[in-house]
């Protein structure tokens, strides 16, 4: 005794971790007082104690199990001896007993148990199911079978919990070997159950009874302590009555049953729940297969065909076992068929964690965010979707599931990796806290010394609790958000409203299917759809999940056909970068937004084939958002800077322009922006565009030498409107500024060069769309020079102006250049266009008089004044006209119309009481439509027109991308003419003064 308290004396069993150093050193003297001849309280001992997830607790087991091999008459001389010269005996004892109070408790009762712990053959021992099965069946033959099942059982699951301890099993192998400790468990008290009933009825009627494991069970993904969830399922034996055999069945199940779930002097060994049956708890506990069949496919709920995913046989007939599970897979795999069914499995989940008590939440491992079952929903809503056509990925069991969904493509790599990562370390813990006393629980502990218990057995020796902590928490984020990313993909509800002998079609049906879905080449689009998807790459496969929820997506566009040719395209250029399909699967409704904008028309296809990349945006909604013009400017800037050549320089602009035409369009199709906004932002693209390339040219044309001048562009017509259309050109009037000691003949030079520079590098011919600058508004139009001086401007507007000059400054903007030149033009014309008393009653009959004019001479010749959206009756010209002439009239006096808006000043006019609401909101409505048209039209044909289209199909996408739903073109085309009839009426009224 002194020589134990000279060597672990309570300093030393502090530090190396005893929590009661004092107890800890009694409980050493103890252990070694029984029996002075094979002391056992050794240096390796004690440094095995230490390294245990709890000392004192393996200590104290150890101790209680010394105890009762001594008070027994057990051979304490040979435990003494194992422990001292076997490490991995003394590793997996101190393991066991320092993670779980429960089998220590084993251990005082059955103390000859230890022998398990040190065979050698434990670390290598890979039970299989018929050896579980065949080791707990000698329970059957014992004087009290059911605390024989139990004794070897709880041997059994001593034997697993060391490999598991001390051995670095993984979680997914204990989990099986417990699932078949289960199953073997459920045959043995069937046989027990067998054996005494027809004991007790020697003349009762036989019966084929199988035993059917549900949920983790099932799964072969069981806990240590869980319920057991089962189906039981019975025929009557050839030429026997049915209801004789169920009656039977029924005895038999309810003592099977019964045997595992009850208390006896060896306790219990977990409740077995039947409560997943048809009808639940009060339906019969038995059924034929018959029964099941006709239960499932009339009665049964989204949720009941989710829990057969885990379905299968472990006990009683086999083959009757086997015709069940082959019956009820097939109503398995066509559940997803079911209207609302992924809306049913995510609000069944979202109702899951809405139940759990709030100060529970955020310790559930389980039930609760971040928790096994938001791996569990995910993984089994991907596998009923996408399972009914790919039998690969139907495993019951969830890591093997999500390993299948993984190398299917249905899941990224990394993804699955996470989320397995995850998955294992949650069911880690929940394994050892259940270990710690065997019971049921999915609750994270609070207490310190638990939590630390905790830490230690999982591999978190330093600072267990803050380790844990923090680990625990991360797996928690990240399945939180692979949940979120993977259970309300769009993707999957898509695919699952294809009907499940749709989505694996034969050549010759899914071209039928092809044709139903509005393809007007089915031929074509299967060769598109074989070559997207043929193969056993990833990149194949991916497709495959992809395609049949595409199919459906172009179909509800206007031109599938042309959609799916676009999506080839896209990604025979793309489908080897990393990102591209991976984004389509995984990044909420990206893939649905590139169906239906490939399927649109052509302007957004065309932008997107020079340069495919540029799907990326449309991952994320924000960024579809148009953007600032500081930003936009910035980047044009650096990258016309990067280049030594005007033509690289402005090709690098063009460039960037392109891609953010796309955006705007891709936004504008998926219903992101309304009208004022494509206007506002295609502006502001012109703006930015035009900016750099004046800086471009400014530097090209003075060759490092000082500028004479200051210049600036004026944006005119609808762009000084900051109302461009897709198809629209640039309309401007160049100015500059002479800098003091420069010529005016110098200066004029330069800028003249300057904007001719600038025209010819926008307009240069090349991958990117041209922006044609045209500046046929200045004064003299053609026939005058290109630029002026501010000085020539104002002598010009003093001495020529004309009231129509007057009216198209009314839409003048400076925009680019030089920002005091520009003020300095605003502050020229403001006095023109806003005259100080109004404008003479002379001028507003000039104006009707050229407003008649261009009425009768300008609209095209065979084109229709009802249907062509500038010059037509009721159109923008009209109303544009009208809102002008109200500026003209009244904008000395309402500073509110002092805008180049069309909109803006009509709203300014309602709020001074010069135009009563409702017009104003006819003439609002009728602008916006028809400039929605006009932007539709460019969509779809990738070219400009102010005429309604006569091809039908081109009419039918323009009334499409307008809002109208498909097979409603004659509305569409009715309502345009209803709308502009009104406007006309209210033009009559307020212009033409009718």
């Amino acid at each position: 005794m002194a020589e134990v308290r000279r060597s672990s004396g309570e300093g030393r069993l502090a530090r190396i971790g005893f929590a009661d150093s004092r107890r800890a050193g009694r409980m050493l003297d103890q252990l070694d007082a029984l029996d002075p001849r094979s002391p056992m309280a050794t240096d390796q001992l004690i440094t095995s104690l230490s390294e245990s997830p709890d000392p004192d607790l393996a200590l104290q087991g150890l101790l209680g199990t010394a105890e009762a091999l001594h008070h027994n008459g057990y051979d304490l001389a040979a435990f003494a001896r194992t422990l001292e010269v076997d490490p991995d005996f003394r590793r997996r004892l101190t393991s066991v007993l320092g993670a779980s109070e429960a089998l220590g408790r084993h251990l005082t009762v059955h103390p000859r148990h230890w022998y398990d712990l040190a065979d050698p053959a434990l670390a290598r021992s890979r039970p299989t199911h018929d050896d579980v099965v065949a080791l707990l069946a000698t329970a059957v033959d014992a004087p009290n079978p059911v605390d024989a099942l139990r004794v070897e059982y709880r041997r059994l699951l001593l034997r697993l919990a060391a490999r598991d301890l001390a051995e670095g099993l993984l979680v997914d192998e204990v989990a099986v070997v417990l699932a078949d400790l289960a199953g073997g468990a459920l045959e043995t008290a069937l046989q027990i159950a067998r054996n005494q009933y027809f004991e007790a009825h020697p003349g009762a009627a036989d019966c084929r009874i199988a035993v059917i494991a549900m949920g983790k069970c099932g799964g072969r993904e069981l806990n240590y302590v869980s319920d057991v969830d089962v189906l039981f399922v019975a025929e009557p034996l050839a030429g026997e009555p049915e209801a004789p055999a169920l009656k039977t069945a029924t005895q038999l199940a309810s003592a099977a049953m019964r045997i595992c779930s009850a208390h006896t002097a060896e306790g219990t060994l977990w409740p077995v729940d039947a409560a997943l049956r048809p009808e639940g708890k009060s339906g019969p506990l038995v059924r034929t297969i018959d029964s099941h069949l006709a239960y499932y496919g009339r009665w049964a709920k989204t949720w009941e065909f989710q829990a057969l995913l885990k379905a299968r046989p472990v006990a009683g007939d086999v083959e009757l076992g086997r015709r069940y599970a082959e019956k009820m897979g097939r109503l398995v795999w066509s559940a997803a068929d079911r209207e609302g069914f992924v809306d049913d499995v995510q609000a069944m989940r979202r109702r899951v964690v809405d139940h759990i008590p709030a100060a529970d939440i955020d310790r559930q491992l389980k039930l609760g965010p971040g928790g096994l079952r938001d791996v569990e929903f995910a993984v089994q809503l991907l596998q009923l979707v996408h399972g009914r056509s790919d039998e690969s990925v139907r495993s019951g069991t969830t890591l093997v599931a999500l390993e299948q969904l993984t190398a299917s493509g249905y899941v990224g790599r990394t993804d699955g990796a996470v989320l397995a990562d995850a998955y294992r370390f949650l069911r880690s813990m929940e394994h050892r806290i259940q270990l710690y006393r065997l019971r049921r629980t999915h609750q994270v502990p609070e207490d310190d010394d638990d939590l630390r218990r905790l830490g230690r057995s999982l591999g978190f020796t330093k600072n267990p609790i803050d380790d844990l902590t923090a680990a625990w928490k991360k797996h928690g984020l990240e399945v939180r958000r692979l949940h979120e990313k993977l259970f309300y993909r769009p993707l999957l509800a898509a695919v699952a409203r294809i009907p499940g002998q749709e989505v694996r079609l034969t050549p010759e049906a899914a071209k039928q299917r092809l044709t139903a879905l509005g393809y007007d080449d089915p031929a074509s689009a299967l060769r598109h759809i074989e070559a997207l998807s043929e193969g056993v790459s990833r990149r194949s496969s991916i497709q495959r999940a992809l395609l049949p929820a595409m199919l459906g997506w172009f179909a509800e566009s206007p031109d599938p056909d042309a959609g799916l040719l676009a999506f080839r395209t896209i990604s025979d250029a793309l489908g080897a970068t990393p990102w591209y399909l991976r984004q389509l699967r995984d990044e909420g409704a990206s893939a649905e937004r590139l169906a239906h904008l490939l399927a649109s028309g052509r302007y957004a296809v065309d932008l997107l084939q020079r340069a495919p990349e540029a799907t990326a945006m449309l991952a994320d909604e924000r960024e579809l958002t148009p953007r600032a013009a500081d930003s936009l400017l910035a980047e044009m800037s650096a990258a016309a800077r990067r280049q030594d050549q005007p033509e690289a320089a402005v090709a690098a602009i063009r460039a960037v322009r392109r891609r953010e035409l796309f955006r705007v369009a891709a936004a504008d199709l998926s219903e992101l922006v309304d009208v004022e906004q494509v206007g506002e932002a295609l502006t502001t693209i012109s703006v930015a565009t035009l900016t750099a390339s004046l800086a471009v040219a400014r530097r090209t044309v003075a060759k490092g030498e000082p500028e004479p001048t200051k210049m600036a562009v004026v944006a005119m017509g609808r762009f000084g409107g900051h109302e461009l259309s897709y198809g629209s050109d640039a309309d401007v009037m160049f100015v500059h500024d002479p800098l003091p000691g420069a010529s005016e003949k110098e200066a004029t030079d330069f800028a003249t060069q300057v904007a001719s520079e600038v025209r010819r590098l926008l307009a240069l011919p090349g991958a990117d769309p041209a922006l044609v600058v045209d500046a046929d508004l200045r004064p003299e139009g053609r026939q005058g020079p290109l630029v002026r001086t501010l000085a020539s401007y104002a002598s010009y507007y003093a001495r020529w102006s004309a009231v129509w000059e007057a009216q198209a400054l009314l839409r003048a903007d400076p925009l680019c250049g030089d920002p005091e030149l520009c003020e300095a033009f605003r502050e020229l014309i403001d006095p023109l266009r806003y005259p100080a008393d109004g404008i003479r009653e002379r001028d507003v009959m000039e104006i009707r008089r050229i407003k008649a004019r261009v009425d009768a001479e300008r609209l095209p010749r065979g084109a229709d004044p009802a249907t062509h959206t500038k010059l037509g009756r009721g159109g923008l010209a009209d109303i544009e006209w009208t809102v002008q002439l109200l500026q003209l009239r009244e904008a000395h006096r309402v500073p509110g119309l002092r805008t180049t808006r069309t909109l803006g000043a009509l709203r300014a006019a309602v709020e001074a009481g010069l135009v009563e609401p409702r017009d104003a909101e006819v003439l609002e409505r009728a602008w916006k439509t028809a400039t929605r048209i006009r932007n539709a039209i460019m969509l779809v044909r990738g070219r400009p027109s102010d005429s309604l289209p006569r091809d039908p199909g081109d009419l039918a996408a323009v009334a499409q991308i307008c809002g109208y739903p498909p097979g409603e073109t004659s509305r569409f085309s009715d309502d345009y003419r209803r709308q502009t009839r009104r406007a006309r009426n209210v033009v009559d009224r307020l212009f033409w003064g009718d």
